[in-house]
């Protein structure tokens, strides 16, 4: 609401000039729903979404600050946008986590004089403010550092997509890990009240969006906080993940639940019984492992041992035994030695993972593990890397046979980006499924395909 004249006035100023924005967004699932609702607060004030760069009066990248590649490419992407400056005054502006670095910022500030805007992850919310300054004052937006703070609701939010949705339910981490930025530049742990998210899945749910994915740093830790950065004070009764997740299955409409991510040390019994007893929720579990030594795990402040993420994992299967897992895993942490590298291919072999998302380590300027005198060489760091991806393809090969002849029930996405004869959807494991349509299916539908054919890195299925 405090937002609303800035918003009235720039829409007057733009108005009939048909300007369009376009925004890029680097990072996780929660810099894309942060890149939703500032696509919706954009619409509001009048502008109308492009995929063309060239053709954009406003251009917003969205920053991650997880891993080096991604400064580098914003760095890229800053560099190709000065002439778009030059030639239509295009309106430049930078958000998102790497704004909150004081380092970043006065890079930026420094080197890149003919950027517009900076804003961080907390103040999303005064983008049309920082518009105003522009277009109106002939200002330039500067940026505060702010990282805790109360959560800001009934932003407007413009979706990606018509069947599926992200909802945040929380902000920040606690358990500043030591190879990672995030619990600096998102702050400390703050849980939305749950009746504001499951108003907004029930929104979602009344306008025909059937899954919903859940989005935290740390999902798992949701009410830890007390809610004491809602600015409802209304009396809280859903005060847990596991009692959040069995709210959310009640609501009509809503078919399939994910969830992104937990951490292995906060899984407790509650969360494994809602996902057995709720066939809704996914049985896809993305459990980050990170690494599978223990001595490893301990320098990384995780917080659980090789051990104790095994016993998790079979009291998981045991439970749920039709579950599916992926996880991330970091190779070449400082100090990782070649031996303690085999514990984490063991783990890999035992637990036999769905999906693996690999990550070289690169250091991260502020965070305890970049200090380290004992980094990994580049060279020994890919030889793991590729041992790893070898173990990992061989696993996916032998599973991808496994779906043969079995019959999977999947959201129709839409067509196939390589065959648009085809439609395309994915299995609650997440394989991508090919198929052809035979007239009767739409798209945002669940149909029913039995698996005949492996491709490796996507599945053949037919219509029952």
């Amino acid at each position: 609401m405090e937002q609303i004249d800035y918003i009235n006035t720039v829409k007057d100023k733009i108005k009939n000039k048909n300007q369009k924005y376009y925004i890029l967004t680097f990072g996780c699932q929660l810099n894309e729903n942060d890149s939703e609702k500032i696509a919706g607060m954009l619409e509001e004030m009048g502008y109308t979404k492009t995929d063309n760069i060239s053709d954009s009066d406003l251009i917003i990248f969205n920053t991650c600050c997880v891993r080096e590649n991604a400064e580098e490419r914003l760095f890229g992407k800053i560099g190709e946008v000065k002439r778009l400056k030059e030639e239509k005054n295009t309106i430049i502006a930078i958000g998102g986590c790497m704004m909150q670095e004081k380092s970043m910022l006065e890079k930026i500030q420094k080197s890149y004089k003919y950027v517009d805007i900076v804003f961080g992850t907390h103040t999303i919310q005064t983008l049309p403010e920082d518009l105003y300054k522009v277009l109106i004052k002939r200002q330039k937006a500067k940026e505060i550092l702010y990282i805790d703070g109360e959560i800001i609701e009934g932003l407007p939010i413009k979706r990606n997509d018509k069947y599926r949705a992200s909802v945040t339910i929380m902000y920040g981490c606690n358990n500043f890990c030591t190879y990672c930025i995030v619990p600096y530049v998102r702050g400390r742990e703050r849980s939305r009240h749950p009746n504001d998210i499951l108003d907004e899945i029930k929104s979602l749910a009344q306008n025909g969006y059937k899954e919903i994915t859940l989005l935290g740093q740390n999902v798992n830790s949701y009410g830890n906080d007390k809610f004491k950065y809602c600015k409802s004070k209304e009396a809280v009764e859903i005060d847990t993940f596991a009692k959040l997740l069995r709210e959310i299955c009640k609501i009509e409409g809503i078919e399939k639940v994910k969830f992104m991510s937990p951490h292995p040390k906060d899984f407790t019994d509650d969360v494994i019984e809602a996902i057995k007893d709720n066939p809704k929720i996914s049985r896809m579990i993305h459990m980050p492992l990170q690494s599978g030594n223990s001595k490893v795990l301990k320098e990384m402040n995780r917080k659980y041992t090789k051990e104790d993420f095994l016993n998790l994992i079979d009291k998981m299967k045991t439970e749920i035994p039709d579950i599916h897992l992926s996880t991330d895993i970091i190779v070449g942490f400082p100090g990782e030695t070649d031996i303690e590298f085999e514990d984490t291919l063991d783990v890999v072999r035992k637990v036999e993972f769905e999906q693996i998302f690999m990550f070289i380590y690169s250091p991260r300027e502020g965070t305890v593990a970049a200090s380290r005198d004992d980094q990994i060489p580049d060279d020994i760091k890919h030889k793991r890397f590729n041992r790893l991806k070898e173990i990992y393809d061989k696993q996916v090969e032998i599973q991808n046979e496994k779906y043969i002849g079995t019959i999977q029930n999947v959201l129709i996405e839409g067509p196939s980006k390589n065959d648009p004869n085809k439609l395309t959807g994915r299995t609650d494991s997440n394989k991508v499924i090919v198929f052809t349509p035979n007239g009767t299916e739409k798209i945002g539908e669940y149909v029913n395909l039995k698996i005949t054919e492996n491709h490796r890195w996507f599945l053949i299925g037919e219509i029952l």
